[in-house]
């Protein structure tokens, strides 16, 4: 590992496929493997799969019962020894196109899996950018960030710009993961060990997929890290309608949320946080429901006395800092220490 640290570090990283030897080197023997999920992507397809570089070990092409044939075309065509084309019987979305990847890659020995779309719209060249920070094992999940600079963003519609930081919001608050941003980039890359878990877990399967799968990452205490990278589109179709996903989205992040805060803070642990959530709700309640009861009581024209004004607004402004704090420590609580090494270790155990 220090061998790769060094070299990866040493290296510049640039959305380029032409790195030193001791880099590619590095690479080469990461066990990387693509898994792209093919559904409707026949235009563009052999064109993401002629930019993966050399050092890439596989090649996972998850035909999604794809009506354009995707798993035949492709294998009618002259394409090298490193891809490998799985069928599903039925379409799963791409939650499940990509499950189905990971566990293919996986079985053939793959140790980081990096999710790539099949309509051309990511820059391979920043397939070391997602690799390193799991080789040098500050990470278990990478994706891309495409809002880490205003130049990124040039070539992104404005409405898909404000529709994705609304969703980036709602994720920190019911995934934990208050340090990443742009949740629905689907440029991704995790650790093989940490795949095998999420992979047991019921994550979403549709274009809920990424946000869902951020969620689980968060029940395991995974290292999740964001990577810089601009948006890229050329002349795909998006097979995502925001009118059909919104009310959705929405009670999908509520449940989350609701999940999340109950089993960190009240089933896997019981600290000062869950403190300030149950004090702050209940002073919150009780000033809220006895100003709104004296008001519905109140006789006409009653002016409030200071007990009155105080009692419902003191519980009110005290229940509220304390939600503020309770919201402190949990921005705090992100996971900061990777779990694969750990996963990797019983691995071996098991084996042995």
């Amino acid at each position: 590992m220090a061998s790769v640290g060094s070299a990866l570090s040493s290296a510049n990283l640039a959305p380029q496929h032409d790195f030193s030897a001791p880099l590619q080197t590095a690479l080469r023997e990461a066990g990387v493997w693509l898994v792209i999920p093919c559904y409707k992507v026949r235009d563009h397809i052999l064109q993401v799969i002629s930019h993966a570089p050399s050092w890439i070990e596989g090649i996972v092409c998850v035909d999604d019962a794809c009506p354009q044939g995707s798993a035949d075309f492709l294998e009618a065509q002259d394409l090298d020894g490193r891809v490998v084309v799985v069928r599903l019987p039925e379409n799963r979305g791409v939650g499940g196109a990509v499950m189905a990847g990971y566990a293919e890659a996986e079985r053939r020995g793959g140790r980081i899996l990096v999710k790539v779309d099949g309509d051309d719209q990511m820059d391979l060249g920043y397939l070391p950018h997602l690799v390193a920070p799991i080789l040098l094992g500050e990470a278990d999940y990478t994706k891309g960030n495409r809002f880490t600079s205003l130049s990124h963003l040039t070539t992104m519609p404005g409405v898909r710009a404000f529709g994705n930081a609304v969703l980036s919001f709602a994720a920190k608050v019911s995934t934990g993961y208050w340090n990443v941003f742009d949740p629905t980039n689907g440029f991704t890359a995790i650790e093989a060990s940490v795949a095998k878990q999420v992979i047991k877990r019921d994550v979403a399967r549709r274009f809920f997929f990424e946000t869902d799968l951020l969620y689980h990452l968060g029940t395991l205490r995974a290292v999740v890290r964001d990577v810089p990278m601009p948006a890229r589109y050329g002349d795909e179709v998006s097979n995502l309608r925001i009118s059909a996903v919104v009310g959705p989205f929405f009670f999908r992040h509520l449940r989350n949320f609701v999940r999340r805060v109950f089993g960190q803070y009240f089933v896997r642990d019981f600290n000062v946080a869950t403190l300030e959530t149950l004090a702050g709700g209940a002073l919150l309640a009780f000033g809220s429901l006895y100003g709104l009861n004296w008001l519905a009581v109140r006789d006409p024209g009653q002016v409030a006395s200071a007990g009155v004004v105080m009692t419902a607004a003191l519980p009110v402004i005290v229940g509220v800092q304390l939600l503020l704090q309770a919201i402190n420590f949990d921005v705090m609580n992100v996971p900061s220490r990777p779990i694969h090494p750990y996963l990797r270790t019983l691995e071996r155990i098991a084996d042995e």
